[in-house]
């Protein structure tokens, strides 16, 4: 029996504190972090498997002087991508200019 249950309306010990404060520092880790995205990038990548399954129909794309033929899952498939690209290039060159701007500040 604890000494919450034998006094309710006592204050927390400092035991009960420090092991609440542990909890919270396993739960938000960097790993716990990534788990959590690994799995919804899984049900996303699920999702878009289904999408194109069942979207298989050709479409015909112009692009500048190409004109070619393809289903219209994969086109949103290479839209995907190509987004993710364009958004991991820029994310990139940002965290490589806050890296430079703060070893100009140390120094």
């Amino acid at each position: 029996m604890t000494a919450d249950a034998v006094n309710p309306g006592a204050e927390p010990s400092a035991g009960a504190e420090s092991v609440e404060k542990k909890i919270d520092n396993v739960l938000k880790t960097r790993t716990g972090y990534t788990w959590a995205g690994l799995v919804i990038a899984a049900l996303l990548g699920i999702l878009v498997l289904i999408f194109i399954l069942q979207n298989l129909e050709n479409a015909r794309v112009e692009f500048f002087a190409w004109t070619f033929q393809m289903p219209i899952g994969v086109l949103v498939l290479l839209a995907i991508i190509i987004g993710a690209l364009v958004m991991g290039l820029v994310g990139g060159w940002r965290i490589f200019q806050l890296r430079r701007a703060a070893k100009k500040a140390a120094h």
